[in-house]
């Protein structure tokens, strides 16, 4: 997209004012893992696998609870978790360098925001501890006025 374009999204659609459909350009992998942790968010889908665990749990109380059916769902339950950790890591880390970009673009564009502070999320330990350490004095020294004493009369 270049500088000054800007594509809006409508709420339930599927598309942007471009015509580009929503995540178009991602690996179908990225598309899968995304459907996946939509559908697994969805509250039919909890009470689903609710629903099914309590009928495996039921009909292996009929049948006595046979040590075969109990190392399948161990085994289905072990799978699943992986697997979901993996969707998740995945949803959470598009989501966070979204964000991120998000707010390097407002930072870039406010003429009174520290450029330095952009990507800081790439920086060493040690700037991050430098620039925590500043922002801390930063607040404290709007907290107090000239006189050393609490702004808010506190």
């Amino acid at each position: 997209m270049s500088a000054g374009q800007t594509t809006r999204y409508s709420a339930g659609t599927s598309r942007g004012e471009t015509g580009t459909a929503l995540g178009e350009g991602r690996s179908w992998g990225s598309r899968l893992l995304w459907a996946v942790d939509r559908f697994t968010g969805l509250a039919a889908t909890a009470f689903g696998v609710l629903a099914g665990g309590l009928a495996w749990v039921v009909l292996s109380a009929a049948f006595g609870f046979p040590a075969g059916w109990e190392k399948v769902f161990q085994t289905l339950v072990a799978a699943v978790t992986v697997v979901m950790v993996f969707v998740i890591q995945h949803t959470q880390a598009r989501h966070q360098a979204a964000t991120q970009r998000k707010l390097d673009e407002i930072l870039r564009t406010l003429p009174e925001a520290d450029n330095s502070l952009l990507a800081l999320e790439h920086a060493s330990d040690d700037e991050l501890r430098a620039t925590r350490l500043q922002h801390r004095q930063i607040r404290r020294d709007a907290l107090t006025d000239s006189s050393g004493r609490p702004a808010d009369g506190a």
